[in-house]
């Protein structure tokens, strides 16, 4: 993978273990060479993982829409910084850019982001890994729920394994480049669906 996306927020919680993770998260991809493509904020664990990265020599890639411009939001100091009209372009530019999704902790706009790369990943639309870092049991709930989806039959046998999920960055890196795409929905029968 040479360029990934990362999900996250652009709060900073008061439990410092985000912020120390979202920098950890930046430091690993320059070092491992792997372009980080961002939502191009400077604030919370957005501006940390940027900044770290930065500092670590890496390439990152910030794509924000206008209106986040407008409210001075945007990091100035990145490799390139793409401004989009619409948070729909600001995805769509995510997935072109990067060669797989990672997913660390955030809020509703994180989850807009990660709830979208497995969908697309589920149809077809790309073909890329989905990986989800669980800080300090952040998304325990989200996983047992991704869980409940399938037990239920609301996500495919076939679909269980999209998205890749770990504690651990190295272990979740390592999972990402190995992922292998199960089968499409465009591309299913009739009868699998």
């Amino acid at each position: 993978m040479k360029r990934i996306a990362v999900y996250c927020g652009s709060a900073t919680p008061a439990d410092p273990v985000y912020i120390e993770s979202a920098r950890m998260v930046g430091r690993t991809l320059a070092a491992r060479g792997i372009g980080l493509v961002y939502g191009g904020g400077k604030l919370g664990l957005m501006g940390a993982v940027a900044d770290a990265a930065l500092a670590a020599g890496g390439e990152v890639i910030g794509v924000i829409p206008q209106a986040l411009v407008n409210a001075e939001v945007a990091h100035r100091s990145l490799s390139e910084l793409h401004v989009v009209d619409t948070m729909h372009e600001r995805k769509a530019r995510f997935t072109e850019l990067s060669d797989g999704f990672l997913t660390i902790p955030g809020g509703t706009g994180t989850m807009d982001e990660l709830w979208e790369a497995m969908s697309w990943a589920q149809l077809g639309y790309h073909a890329k890994p989905v990986g989800l870092l669980n800080v300090a049991g952040f998304y325990d709930g989200l996983i047992a729920f991704v869980g409940k989806m399938g037990d239920v039959g609301f996500l495919r046998p076939q679909h269980q394994n999209i998205l890749l999920t770990d504690d651990d960055l190295d272990r979740l890196l390592a999972r990402m480049a190995d992922f292998e795409p199960t089968v499409p929905i465009i591309r299913m029968k009739r009868d699998d669906l």
